[in-house]
Formats: C-alpha cells, sequence, structure tokens
C-alpha cells in the first residue's frame, strides 16, 4: 500500500481527490491533508509520503516549493501538480522538479486514475529490479518472496552483513529471529538471506544520528541478535545510501569480515574503517602448517597427531581467526593429497570434501575431535598404500605401454583403463623409470624404431613413423636424433654396413 499527501487550500476539491482515490481500488493510502505547504511539511515528518499530489497556488508557501523541500527529504518521491493554470513559467520550474504528472481543475475521475496507474507502474518497476540488483547476493526466488513493500524504496538505508559463528548450533526457525530483531530496530528494518549463508540487515537510516558512537551502535545490534538467540559476527555499512548502491560494496564488506571473524568472540567492524584495518596475515597458520607437512611426508603420525592436539588448544586460547583455521585446514589436506597415491577420484573428494562436514561442527571441540580422527584416517590410507601397490601398477602400465606401440596412447587412456587419476599415473611413472610419461613412452617407441631399422631395413623411414604413430616423418626424425644421437637414415645405413661386414 503506497501512502498518499494531499496538499489543496480548496476544501471541495481536496475532499472530491480524497474521495475519489478512497473509492478508486488502486493500492493506496491517503495518509495526510493539508490546506498549505507549512502543513504538509509538518505531514512528511509524521508519515511516509510516496506521492504527493498538491496544488501549485497556496497561501505562505505554493505548490512548487513545496515540492522542493519535500525532495529533500524524500528524493525519490514522486509529485502530481494541480493546477487551473496554464503558465509557462510554472511548467518550466516543475520540469526542473522532476515533477511525475499534472492534473488540471477540475479533476475528473478518468484524469486521477490515469495519473495514479502511471505513477504506481514506476514504483512497482523499481520494486521489481530489487532482484536485478541483488542478483549473485540474494538468491532471486528469495528476493522476490521477501516483498519488501514500498516503505522499503522511500528513505536511504544502512546496512549490516552478519555471519553467524562457527561452531554454534542454529537455530529451528531463524527467519523468526532475524524478524524479532528488524521489529526491535528503531526503525523500518529488513532481514535477506544471502547465497552465502549470510545475511543482509537493511535499515531506514533515519534513526542514525551522526553523532551517535559507531562503535556502540554496532555492538547494541550485535547484542540485540545475540539476545534472539542468534551468536553472530557483522560488518555494518552505516553511512546513508540508497538501496540501489547496497551491492556495490556487498563483496568488500563481505571479504573483510571473512577475513576479520574470529571463531570464538563476535566482532562488530565499522566498514567506513576496513580501509584502516591492517591486512590479517597467515604467517602463525604458515608455519605452523609446514612444520605439521613435513611430519605428514616423513609419515610421523605420532608426532603429527600431538602437536595438532596441543595447537587446537593453543588456537582456542588465542581466539583464532575463522579465516586461518579454513587456511590451516587446507594445507592440512594439501599435504595428504600428496601423500596418499592411491589417486582415486573418491580419495580427492574425501580428502576436500570433509571441509564443509568439519566446519558445520556444533562446537570447536566437535570439530577439533573429527579434525583428529580425520587425520588418523589420512595416515592409516597412507600406510596402506605402500611401495608395493605402485610398483605392481607401473608393472601393469609398463606391460600395456609395450604392447601398444603400434598405437598412441594417452595419460586418460590409462586413466580409463586402471582406473585412478592423472596425477598418480604421472607420479608412479615418473617413480620408477625417472622420466616424465610423454619420455618413457616415446622412448619406447624409438627403441622399437631401432629394431625395425636394424631387423627390416627395407621398410621406409616414413612408413616406420606412421605404424609407430607419430605426427610425420620429419618430427619422427627429429625426435630419433635426440634419443639416438643420430638421425634414422644415418642409423639404417650404419646397420647396413655392419651386415655387409658381417
Amino acid at each position: 500500500m503506497y501512502n498518499v499527501l494531499i496538499a489543496e487550500d480548496s476544501k471541495p476539491i481536496l475532499r472530491n481527490i480524497k474521495g475519489l482515490l478512497e473509492s478508486s481500488g488502486l493500492p493506496v493510502r491517503v495518509a495526510a491533508t493539508a490546506a498549505t505547504g507549512e502543513e504538509a511539511l509538518d505531514a512528511f515528518g509524521r508519515h511516509a509520503i510516496d506521492i504527493l499530489l498538491t496544488d501549485i497556488r497556496m497561501p505562505k508557501m505554493d505548490g512548487l516549493t513545496l515540492i522542493e523541500r519535500a525532495k529533500r527529504l524524500h528524493p525519490k518521491l514522486k509529485a502530481v501538480l494541480i493546477s487551473g493554470y496554464n503558465d509557462f513559467e510554472y511548467t518550466r520550474k516543475a520540469i526542473n522538479l522532476q515533477v511525475t504528472d499534472y492534473l488540471l481543475k477540475p479533476v475528473e475521475r478518468s484524469q486521477l486514475l490515469e495519473v495514479m496507474e502511471r505513477i504506481l507502474a514506476q514504483l512497482r518497476e523499481a520494486q521489481e529490479d530489487l532482484a536485478s540488483a541483488f542478483q549473485g547476493i540474494v538468491e532471486e526466488r528469495r528476493c522476490r518472496s521477501l516483498n519488501p513493500g514500498p516503505e522499503f524504496f522511500r528513505n536511504p538505508k544502512v546496512v549490516f552483513i552478519i555471519r553467524e559463528q562457527p561452531f554454534t548450533a542454529g537455530l529451528d526457525r531463524p527467519d523468526e529471529a532475524y524478524a524479532a530483531v528488524c521489529a526491535d530496530l528503531p526503525s523500518p528494518a529488513w532481514s535477506m538471506p544471502t547465497v552465502n549463508g549470510e545475511r543482509l540487515l537493511v535499515a531506514d537510516a533515519s534513526w542514525l544520528d551522526p553523532a551517535d558512537d559507531r562503535s556502540a551502535l554496532l555492538e547494541n545490534v550485535r547484542l540485540r541478535l545475540a539476545a534472539a538467540g542468534i551468536q553472530a559476527s557483522l560488518i555494518g555499512c552505516l553511512s546513508p545510501t540508497e538501496w540501489n548502491r547496497i551491492p556495490e560494496g556487498y563483496a568488500e564488506a563481505a571479504r573483510c569480515l571473512e577475513e576479520w571473524q574470529t571463531v570464538f568472540k563476535p566482532v562488530a567492524l565499522d566498514f567506513a574503517l576496513q580501509r584502516h584495518y591492517p591486512h590479517p596475515g597467515f604467517e602463525d597458520v604458515d608455519r605452523i602448517g609446514g612444520v605439521l607437512a613435513s611430519l605428514i611426508e616423513q609419515m610421523n603420525k605420532d608426532r603429527f597427531m600431538l602437536m595438532l592436539s596441543e595447537q587446537l588448544v593453543k588456537w582456542e586460547r588465542a581466539n583464532v581467526r575463522l579465516a586461518e583455521l579454513k587456511r590451516f585446514f587446507g594445507k592440512l589436506a594439501a599435504s595428504f593429497a600428496a601423500l596418499l597415491e592411491e589417486g582415486e577420484e573418491a580419495g580427492s573428494a574425501w580428502l576436500f570434501g570433509k571441509r564443509e562436514e568439519l566446519f558445520r561442527q556444533p562446537s570447536y571441540k566437535q570439530f577439533g575431535s573429527e579434525l583428529l580422527v580425520w587425520a588418523e584416517q589420512c595416515f592409516d590410507r597412507a600406510k596402506s598404500l605402500n611401495r608395493k601397490s605402485g610398483a605392481e601398477l607401473f608393472e601393469r602400465m609398463d606391460g600395456y605401454l609395450r604392447t601398444n606401440l603400434y598405437a598412441n596412447v594417452s595419460i586418460p587412456d590409462l586413466v580409463r583403463l586402471f582406473h585412478v587419476s592423472s596425477s598418480y599415473i604421472s607420479r608412479i611413472i615418473k617413480r620408477f623409470s625417472g622420466q616424465t610419461f610423454v619420455h618413457y613412452y616415446t622412448e619406447m617407441k624409438i627403441n622399437e624404431a631401432r629394431k625395425l631399422l636394424e631387423t627390416r631395413p627395407e621398410m621406409k623411414i616414413r612408413d616406420i613413423s606412421d605404424a609407430l604413430c607419430f605426427a610425420d616423418q620429419h618430427y619422427f626424425s627429429k625426435v630419433f636424433k635426440e634419443h639416438v644421437g643420430v638421425s634414422p637414415l644415418e642409423y639404417k645405413q650404419r646397420g647396413i654396413k655392419r651386415g655387409e661386414r658381417g
């Protein structure tokens, strides 16, 4: 429902317009009426007005002055002039004031409805733009279902990005909890769930006083959340801004919160100061991660488990940042990935897929316990995958390559045949042959080419190149010389000469 203010010094005209609007069936409500411009301005202080209908000529303050001053309070206000005059100067000034439309006295029902429907269409269009403006931030389906109403678009906003604390049991009905917080704020407020699982809390900026202590305001919002059962950190964008400019700073603000949110004590950050926050480093977590990575490489399970247990306790006392904890897990997973050489795709998925499960634990203690269990499982898997299994796989791949020298076998072919990952194949061949796959397989083919040149001198070099699936004769000759030291032709001629001497 959109609020209308009628400013008209003629009581019969005012009653007529009010009656026409109230009987129109349109989604409008006459929130206030005024006989002078001053009375109308006072009404703006008491009501949230979307549409102003005002006579041009009124005592004390004319309609044009009223529009000009009203738009300072509400820049998005839709203003309609009511006039019985065709005065060019008034019309020119009205255009400069971005008057939405005109009504000529006497105001007729059809004329009024036509003007109001145009204005309502403009207001609805702005409301529909909400979904596109917040695309990628708020799920479009949820954004449309929020239907914040016309009051959302009236005044400048302040914004809070809220991220619930890790390792805290979530509420069964969080929407209701956020709604309670919104209702408790001293101005209209709306809660929007983001695609990243956060909340955008958007409130009218009218309750802010420039002299207010922003830190105290932010902490007050955090305490309201806690009182509603929501343990969360937040970053506040407390500079009043239009609703359609909110998405501009969202990514930067969310990144700042990502960097600074701690695990145990919620933080309340001021976005205006984010550029002055020192960029948080990861020196400690990288140092500790490096030590533990070495223990993983050495398969020193006992020492690793002891150090990890001690570190989890230290971080609890130091109130570690969530970003540090996530980075630390990433380093451990990468180290185990290099150690676990079974190469099965399921193995990699299990290693890194554990992260989401770990960080959804209801408590830090449970997180630590599950992390230790996961690390122990990684060591057990690595132990079961001994060198013998790698040797057996190498022998099988070597045999396959030797029986397929007259084909063009690639690593993806071996992946499909042996059901292991490409990276594991590369590591196994490198470990047992000392060469890359390409160099190893190419050397096999060159050795086969040497045999053909020695035993079947009647074969043309081009035919040997084609048979062994080289791209062309020139490339074959180049590769042959790199491996043997002479060209295929020279090698063939030497073999002929040796045969003649024999």
